[in-house]
């Protein structure tokens, strides 16, 4: 198996979309026998993001086939014993039964539809293309496709812990109302993120990308026109950091959100970064800690939480350093 990933085309999230459609182009069989399992495309996420993905299918009792699945290989643990292959990962007979899956949920337009739609036209393997399961709406919208497309219903522990979620949320809303927020990075992250930064009443006001293509603006304006008139959008040529701190030095704002490079603009504006997308380079958890699912999402939530309070104890006079919120 090849496939071709040359630098001057696109984007890495190109490459990796080249190459989950090329595994499937080159081992996913159809035997004409129809295997009870669902295929899972996780999209350009991290380990943990695919560890979470799987124990929620565990969890609802769907059986499935993760493609790629970097768990228990990019994130081996320690044991003092070497292995010179790690454990993890889907092996070829996996993918190969691919072909011979009841239905295939393909989470990232970008990175994911690629490969769904190469199975759908090579095994007649019917698909869903979702965003990546981030947030309270995104996370929603994965368990409904997963209940329809596995039969089963879902079950009491993950709406205990969309519940959680809600909770938190509520108790903490005057801390997040209203808050600004830059993000940037890859669309099949933006998207998702931008919808969960508006359940949380934040206001997404500038974003980046440097993927092109006119279907990440359309779902922007449809995410914002109404509820964020203001905001700020720009993808492909240009649309770069110097173009999202220019727009930052015109008006400020609250929580910048994206990978590592954003640093300098955290330092220059003093402003919270929350560390989120592709690539990280700078701090450890995100290969260990999901982002997707309602646990991503609380995770998500007592981060953005986190920094705002730090900052507020750090900055506030004395009279109003408080000892509990």
């Amino acid at each position: 198996m090849h496939t071709n990933t040359p630098s001057y085309v696109g984007t890495h999230v190109t490459g990796f979309s080249n190459m989950v459609r090329d595994f499937v182009k080159h081992f996913a069989t159809k035997t004409g026998t129809k295997v009870k399992q669902i295929n899972i495309l996780p999209g350009w996420v991290e380990p943990s993001d695919m560890r979470e993905m799987k124990r929620i299918c565990a969890e609802m009792g769907v059986n499935i086939v993760m493609l790629p699945d970097t768990s228990d290989v990019l994130d081996t643990p320690m044991t003092g014993k070497h292995e010179f292959y790690p454990k993890g990962g889907t092996t070829v007979n996996e993918i190969k039964s691919m072909g011979d899956s009841t239905y295939t949920l393909a989470c990232g337009k970008w990175a994911s539809e690629d490969a769904a739609i190469k199975l759908e036209n090579k095994c007649k393997v019917r698909f869903d293309t979702l965003d990546i399961p981030i947030g309270i709406r995104a996370t929603d919208r994965f368990i409904q496709a997963l209940s329809r497309a596995g039969g089963v219903k879902v079950s009491e522990q993950i709406t205990a812990e969309r519940g959680r979620v809600l909770d938190v949320i509520t108790d903490m809303q005057q801390h997040l109302y209203g808050k600004r927020v830059a993000i940037w990075g890859d669309p099949d992250q933006i998207i998702p993120m931008v919808e969960f930064l508006l359940d949380l009443d934040m206001r997404p006001v500038y974003i980046v990308s440097g993927t092109a293509g006119k279907e990440f603006e359309d779902r922007l304006t449809e995410l914002l026109s109404e509820r964020v008139p203001e905001a700020k959008f720009k993808n492909g040529e240009c649309a770069d950091m110097f173009l999202l701190h220019q727009w930052i030095k015109q008006e400020g704002v609250d929580l910048l959100i994206g990978n590592t490079y954003g640093k300098y603009i955290a330092r220059d504006e003093n402003t919270p970064l929350l560390r989120y997308g592709f690539p990280i380079m700078d701090r450890v958890g995100h290969s260990y800690f999901p982002n997707v699912g309602y646990m991503g999402a609380l995770r998500l939530v007592e981060k953005i939480l986190t920094m705002f309070l730090d900052k507020r104890d750090a900055e506030c006079p004395e009279e109003k350093f408080e000892l509990q919120l």
